[in-house]
């Protein structure tokens, strides 16, 4: 059988596209995608790339009317924490470690919930 290798792009509507994709890059490091095609997009570090379906009446993302929920790697979550909290942006980092790493969540400008993760080194 077939089958995909990764993701290869996220896709989701925004009430501001523009701005959204600017706080994506100011603060995440994410970039928007290339307006021609000589511009490089963004590349990911391989890992790990959880693709789950959550019941419909989940608690987990926040807010409910919320749909999706992207989970992104950090090498650093301390760090990340900390510069996401000097631009002043609200950040929860989860009180427990878990045998899989160490989780925290913020929220974009328009209420969308953003996980980082610190994946477990072995060790």
């Amino acid at each position: 059988m077939e089958k995909v290798n990764g993701i290869g792009g996220l896709f989701f509507r925004a009430k501001d596209p523009a701005t959204l994709a600017k706080w994506y890059c100011d603060y995440l490091g994410v970039p928007p995608v290339p307006s021609s095609y000589e511009e490089e997009p963004w590349q990911q570090h391989a890992g790990p790339t959880a693709f789950a379906a959550f019941p419909n009446d989940t608690d987990y993302f926040g807010d409910g009317s919320k749909a999706w929920m992207i989970n992104f790697r950090v090498a650093d979550l301390d760090a990340m924490v900390a510069q996401l909290r000097a631009a002043g942006i609200e950040v929860t980092v989860a009180p427990e470690s878990y045998p899989n790493g160490r989780f925290a969540r913020l929220y974009d400008p328009e209420g969308n919930p953003v996980e980082l993760w610190e994946p477990e080194t072995p060790g």
